[in-house]
């Protein structure tokens, strides 16, 4: 039961990285990570990262 709960949740966590990390130009196969636990919150924060350089610009 718990591998089907790590299962969804992955797949639901890689899809939108998919198409949400090349917009922050990081490449998109970066959301491989999110397979670790805490990989989708470092994606998140660099993210963060990323987006407050895009608007001091």
């Amino acid at each position: 039961m718990e591998f089907l709960f790590w299962l969804v949740w992955t797949v639901a966590t890689i899809v939108p990285m998919l198409k949400l990390l090349p917009h922050f130009g990081i490449d998109k196969y970066w959301a491989a990570v999110c397979v670790v636990p805490i990989g989708a919150i470092g994606l998140l924060w660099w993210m963060a990262v990323k987006l407050q350089e895009l608007e001091r610009r």
